[in-house]
């Protein structure tokens, strides 16, 4: 009989104690231009909403929910290492993003992103009810 070992991946508030490992885990990613480069002060700043998915003590993912106003907040800094890609963890860290905008009742949450069918998957949509739709320009090349 064969026997199914099943990985225990913890999602969790960030510390403080995180913020050093938390721009190494996401140099990569804003390297691949995938995510914006974070400073110290915004990791800091974000700490309460910043949460991490850790595998063996090991963070191997993060996201952020960034609250603008109580009408708005935004999933940031998503990001999962490659090797457990696949493995509900991204899912795992917006749903903990979405949790913490229905305690801090903020009324929409955004995503900016290129991986549009994971976040359809995660329940986000291109129009909200009444047809609004998200519209942007870019006022620079670089970021």
């Amino acid at each position: 009989m064969a026997t199914e070992t099943r990985i225990q991946v913890i999602i969790r508030t960030a510390v403080e104690a995180d913020i050093p490992v938390l721009e190494a885990f996401i140099t990569p990613f804003v390297e691949e231009g995938k995510l914006l480069h974070r400073t110290y002060d915004e990791l800091e700043e974000w700490l309460t909403n910043f949460f991490v998915a850790e595998l063996d003590g090991e963070i191997v993912g993060c996201a952020a929910l960034e609250i603008y106003s109580k009408k708005l907040g935004e999933i940031r800094s998503l990001a999962v290492s490659d090797r457990v890609q696949g493995m509900g963890i991204g899912k795992r860290l917006v749903e903990a993003c979405i949790e913490r905008a229905k305690e801090k009742n903020v009324f929409e949450v955004m995503a900016i992103t290129s991986s549009d069918r994971f976040f359809i998957s995660c329940g986000f949509d291109f129009t909200l009810p009444g047809e609004k739709k998200a519209l942007f320009m870019q006022t620079r090349d670089r970021h």
